[in-house]
C-alpha cells in the first residue's frame, strides 16, 4: 500500500437526522495500516462534508485512538483546528 494514498479509517457513531446535533465519529485504525483522525484531519473533514454530512454551523467530535472524545473544528467545510471536547472541558474548569 502507498503511504501516501492512505487515508484515516474511522466509523459514524452518531448521526442525528436533524443535522443541528453534532456529528461524531470514531477512530478505529489499525494504525499500522491507516493514519489516525488527528494525523488524517483535513481529509477526514472533505470526506465527511463532500458527503453532506457537514452542513455549515455542525459541530464534528470525534473518538480518538485513545478514546478520547475531542472536537475538530469545521468552517465552511474545512478543517480549521482542533478542540477539548466536553468531558475535558469540565476537567480544566
Amino acid at each position: 500500500m502507498n503511504v501516501m494514498n492512505r487515508r484515516a479509517y474511522y466509523t459514524i457513531v452518531e448521526n442525528d437526522l436533524n443535522r443541528r446535533a453534532p456529528l461524531v465519529i470514531r477512530d478505529v485504525g489499525p494504525w499500522d495500516q491507516h493514519p489516525t483522525v488527528t494525523n488524517d484531519a483535513e481529509a477526514v473533514v472533505m470526506a465527511l462534508a463532500s458527503q453532506g454530512y457537514l452542513p455549515n454551523g455542525r459541530r464534528l467530535f470525534y473518538y480518538d485512538s485513545e478514546g478520547a472524545l475531542d472536537e475538530i473544528l469545521v468552517k465552511d467545510g474545512q478543517f480549521v483546528g482542533f478542540a477539548p471536547g466536553p468531558d475535558r472541558k469540565k476537567e480544566g474548569s
